[in-house]
């Protein structure tokens, strides 16, 4: 049944975001705004998707330590739903995401249209000041930037090395640096076709500290995201359904 189920979930978001690429085209020409209420739109869908065919719930908490404005969100990554889940959640996300990505046919047409954030991970100190800048850049506009310091996803129970991009976004802005855990990569697992059916946890936790010296921040970052990452993954999966509507 997993199987079926995770195959008529693929064909449907393989048709889906091709109609939705394809259709958003005239809108490159539009404002920005036009672009993000489609990719707003092709993120919910898939969301339902998830919960119509593979029964994946979502069990959102604290999301009232977001503002309303300019914020860093330093997202746990386990799974491509990641990537998709905050473009539904957020009213202007501005992802950190590779360069390679937008050199994608269409995708990469959107993605720029709408202002994420590419960075070069080969480019060395100049590729860093680019995304700084651009990070800036949607935090003065009042966007919330989305980044994942692991750099990759990761498997549940895995821990990589954070990167430091985010202590030079957060160090160059008063923003606050809002962590979030999440377990969705036991329900949808790093390049995994499966999608088991179960509960996506995504929690996000207070703000860290205003003003954090650099070298302290990434470590109360890293301890924050883990601990509560470890917490998510020994709770047993029960039935919640926050529908993002």
């Amino acid at each position: 049944m997993i199987v079926l189920r995770s195959l008529l979930f693929n064909v449907a978001f393989f048709a889906l975001t091709a109609l939705v690429a394809v259709a958003a085209v005239p809108l490159l020409l539009a404002p920005r705004g036009a672009m993000l209420w489609v990719m707003r739109v092709w993120a919910r869908g898939v969301i339902a998707l998830l919960r119509l065919i593979c029964g994946v719930t979502l069990d959102l908490r604290g999301m009232e330590h977001i503002p309303q404005g300019a914020c860093v969100l330093a997202c746990k990554h386990q799974s491509a739903f990641d990537t998709i889940v905050w473009l539904a959640l957020l009213p202007d996300a501005a992802y950190v995401l590779k360069k390679e990505l937008l050199a994608i046919p269409l995708y990469g047409w959107h993605a720029r249209r709408v202002g994420m954030i590419p960075v070069d991970r080969s480019g060395g100190g100049p590729a860093l000041r680019g995304m700084l800048r651009k990070a800036q850049a949607a935090l003065e506009s009042g966007r919330q930037v989305v980044i994942f310091p692991e750099g990759t996803r990761t498997a549940p129970g895995e821990r990589v090395r954070y990167q430091p991009g985010v202590v030079a976004i957060a160090g160059a802005s008063d923003a606050p640096v809002i962590p979030v855990a999440t377990d969705s990569g036991r329900v949808w697992g790093r390049r995994a076709f499966h999608k088991r059916p179960g509960v996506i946890r995504i929690s996000v936790l207070p703000p860290l500290p205003p003003r954090l010296p650099r070298a302290r921040l990434l470590p109360a970052l890293e301890t924050a995201i883990e601990t509560e990452t470890d917490r998510l993954l020994a709770e047993s999966p029960r039935p919640v359904d926050k529908t993002v509507g």
